[in-house]
């Protein structure tokens, strides 16, 4: 198995700038349907206490992260045992969640409102109850949809999250031919991340998120929050320690980084991955290159609803 990982890392770069693509500064979305999503993306009442809603911890105005190693729902503790992935671009990622139990937005929306920990209702039902109960959400759903279930309500939130979408990086310029977009230092970063491995598993519309891998391929991980990823899911001795790969797009904006947020900085990341996942030890300045790369990834976001 090792030997093979190494054949593939070795041919990577004869074709890895095909595996990098721009992000689209838009995909198609019912405009309609995102509105209402937004407004129950950013409703407390969705929430047991009243004080929680999705942008709580997947912010607008950061990303689509609190930046927090756990997310503090109803209780407000925070617990694990997973960090908060950003939501940004995450339409483009194979499923959703470290271990990929949504298969899509949609899922995924309806999954925080009803953890205990999150969000808190007890069901689906108190979820339409809550809307219900707002005439102005009424009005809406019988215009777009003609009635209101927990199934048109995380379709609404899902249709909003499709606007959530950060085109125009230093990169996604330099990719497009602008090859004054990035410096030499980040320039020589993409370099180092191709010729070390990391286009391996980063790769992509999101420059990750359409695929899983174990954490640990080369080094045993740290379990310290005691999970054992997508076997959880599926049950299959295989997907132990097996995560979905997140997105490195906008990555200097979503610290702490790992399923477990165990690593604050990106250049402390950087080293660990290349000793667990790719069982080598990179120089300081070649990390240091990897991270400038990493810094040019980060997008624009500008509301398309406002």
């Amino acid at each position: 198995m090792k030997i093979f990982t190494i054949l593939i890392f070795s041919l990577l770069p004869l074709f890895a700038l095909e595996m990098i693509t721009p992000i689209p500064e838009s995909i198609p979305y019912d405009k309609e349907k995102a509105i209402l999503g937004k407004k129950l993306y950013m409703d407390t009442n969705l929430s047991k206490d009243k004080k929680v809603s999705c942008n709580t911890c997947h912010s607008i105005d950061n990303f689509g992260v609190d930046n927090e190693r756990f997310s503090a729902g109803i209780s407000n503790i925070a617990e694990g045992p997973f960090n908060t992935p950003t939501n940004f671009n995450a339409i483009f990622n194979l499923s959703q969640f470290w271990r990929g139990n949504a298969k899509d937005l949609k899922e995924q929306a309806k999954g925080p409102i009803l953890n205990p920990k999150e969000m808190g209702l007890k069901s689906g039902d108190e979820a339409v109850l809550i809307v219900k109960n707002n005439p102005s959400y009424r009005k809406d759903f019988e215009k777009i949809y003609g009635e209101i279930t927990f199934d048109n309500i995380a379709d609404a939130i899902a249709e909003f999250q499709k606007t959530l979408l950060t085109p125009n990086s230093p990169f996604d310029r330099f990719l497009k031919g602008d090859k004054n977009a990035i410096s030499e230092q980040a320039k020589r970063g993409y370099n180092a991340f191709l010729s070390n491995g990391c286009i391996a598993c980063h790769q992509g519309q999101n420059i990750g998120g359409n695929m899983y891998q174990k954490m640990g391929v080369f080094v045993p991980y740290d379990n310290e929050t005691n999970w054992q990823g997508r076997y959880e899911i599926t049950k299959d001795p295989h997907d132990k320690f097996v995560v979905k790969v997140p997105s490195l797009r906008n990555i200097a904006k979503t610290a702490p980084y790992f399923h477990d947020g165990s690593m604050p900085t990106l250049d402390a990341c950087v080293q660990f991955m290349a000793y667990y996942q790719l069982g080598k030890f990179l120089e300081q300045d070649v990390v240091d290159d990897i991270v400038a790369f990493l810094n040019s990834l980060t997008g624009e976001y500008h509301d398309p609803l406002k």
